[in-house]
């Protein structure tokens, strides 16, 4: 395969700085060609002994995404709920998700069962098929950056619902569900969350250990922590 040029290799760096969580999106469609090439980049991902373990959910129905955004409503009002004053009005203020105003949401599950029952890298860490399936989320966002096309994960869901929802079968698990669509307000410079004063990018340096590990401390917010384990 031939090397890439440096123009082409600034790209792909480009798009991995550039890249954002968006939430918030104008209603223009995404032409069926440039989706096909959003989902074709998510199936093109790495995945341990190339099991492939990922489907995509295309969603467009409104009545669905209603349904979805409802779930969302709850999950995020009960996270809500592990917050202290200040940071419960903090998080009342942050725009989490854009279910119904997204032209298209992808709900990205993972089935544990294929290439079961001897998949090759998988004996030891059984994991890996739930790791293959982000790496395809990864590849459909950068993808999808390069185009224009926002994309923001909802995290903060109840996944058995969401399976209800889209009949999803019990033995494959919702990953990610993810809306699409073009920004109301553009790419910003900074990640939303760093933007709106939530939580600021870690210093590298303080990530990157040679041999062992140094130090013992972990890097976490209490509140953030409490508020997580509320939510599952």
């Amino acid at each position: 395969m031939v090397a890439f040029t440096d123009a082409e290799r600034e790209a792909v760096y480009k798009t991995i700085y550039a890249r954002r969580d968006i939430r918030r999106f104008r209603d223009d469609p995404i032409p069926e060609e440039v989706l096909e090439r959003l989902l074709q980049a998510a199936h093109h991902a790495p995945s341990v002994g190339f099991s492939q373990p990922w489907d995509l959910v295309v969603v467009s129905d409104d009545e669905t995404k209603t349904e979805i955004a409802s779930i969302a409503e709850r999950a995020i009002a009960a996270a809500r709920e592990g917050y202290e004053e200040p940071r419960r009005s903090e998080f009342a203020e942050l725009k989490l998700e854009g279910i119904r105003e997204s032209p298209i949401n992808i709900c990205v599950t993972c089935d544990p069962t294929r290439g079961a029952p001897h998949v090759l890298g998988r004996n030891s860490m059984k994991r890996t098929d739930v790791y293959s399936t982000c790496l395809a989320v990864q590849n459909l966002w950068l993808a999808a950056r390069a185009e224009g096309v926002g994309v923001g994960w909802v995290s903060v869901l109840y996944p058995y619902e969401v399976q209800e929802v889209l009949d999803i079968p019990p033995h494959v698990k919702p990953i990610a569900y993810l809306c699409l669509g073009y920004p109301e307000d553009g790419f910003p410079e900074e990640p939303v969350l760093q933007q709106e004063g939530w939580r600021e990018r870690l210093d590298m340096e303080t990530l990157v250990h040679e041999e062992r590990w140094e130090g013992d401390e972990s890097i976490a917010a209490d509140d953030e922590v409490a508020a997580q384990s509320n939510d599952r």
